[in-house]
């Protein structure tokens, strides 16, 4: 397991340098940790600024189409919560995040937490003492659509990661996070 944990960060770090590379940009020693951490971003962030709070944007129940099916690896028409929220330390808004959590993956309390909301996941899976592991999919830079240029007010390059978090071998969540590429670059 060792061997695989090393060839995984390994991976991470290359993914890393070639996303710098592509964009002309260099990383804050911060966003490197943010963008490939296998651990809670709302703990980091609550280090980094006290405990965080997150808004809801969305929130419902959906049958999987056939690219969320794909996503959290289940049969398309399966049902499964969709969430959109905002981190954020006062009214400063620090990362924008989505996720598909099949339904069927969850008990009664998970999925009573995920409904009332603003309880960000980390916070969830630590609560209910669950066991899971991340695995990040992909790292990179995207441009901002209209609702990402209203929620951070800009319309600058956003770093981007999406990774499922796996419980029981099976996977949990599929989550996107996402944040103005100038954000994180002081601390």
């Amino acid at each position: 397991m060792t061997q695989e944990k090393n060839e995984a960060n390994k991976a991470l770090i290359d993914k890393i340098n070639e996303v710098e590379k592509d964009n002309n940009a260099t990383f804050s020693n911060t966003q490197k940790i943010l963008l490939t951490t296998d651990g809670s971003i709302t703990a980091i962030l609550d280090v980094l600024y006290g405990k965080i709070t997150l808004t809801t944007i969305d929130q419902h129940f959906e049958k999987a189409d056939e690219d969320h099916a794909k996503l959290v690896n289940v049969p398309i028409g399966e049902q499964i919560n969709f969430r959109e929220v905002i981190m954020h330390k006062d009214e400063k808004p620090l990362i924008y995040a989505i996720s598909h959590i099949p339904l069927s993956r969850c008990n009664d309390e998970i999925c009573s937490d995920l409904i009332r909301a603003d309880i960000p996941i980390g916070r969830i899976l630590k609560n209910y003492d669950i066991e899971s592991r991340r695995e990040i999919r992909n790292i990179y830079v995207e441009k901002p659509d209209a609702k990402l240029k209203e929620i951070f007010g800009t319309d600058e390059d956003m770093l981007a990661r999406d990774y499922v978090i796996i419980n029981c071998d099976e996977i949990l969540m599929w989550i996107k996070e996402v944040f103005p590429i100038s954000h994180f670059t002081e601390i």
